[in-house]
């Protein structure tokens, strides 16, 4: 049997603010937009995350030859200098 999904219970507003909306512009939104009124709701959601949290933005893939060789160079400089005085393992 599959878990059950995580479920949020979402109040709407009596008016449309800065801080909520009524049920009716959800209703609205997902008529103009041709989707249903929980995608409207994660869609909302999404968009605020990928705007307001520095951490959470999309992957653009691997990094290149090119930028890996730009970090090293970067890292080189950023490393001690000198020969090894004493090496200890974790293990």
């Amino acid at each position: 049997m599959a878990p059950a999904a995580s479920s949020l219970l979402l109040k709407f507003r009596t008016r449309d603010t800065q801080f909520g909306v009524t049920r009716d512009t959800v209703k609205a939104m997902a008529e103009h937009f041709d989707l249903s009124e929980t995608e409207v709701v994660h869609m909302a959601l999404s968009r605020m995350a990928r705007e307001e949290l520095p951490a959470y933005e999309a992957d653009d893939g691997p990094l290149s030859a090119k930028d890996i060789k730009a970090l090293g160079k970067v890292a080189a400089a950023a490393l001690p200098k000198g020969r090894v005085i004493k090496k200890q393992s974790l293990f």
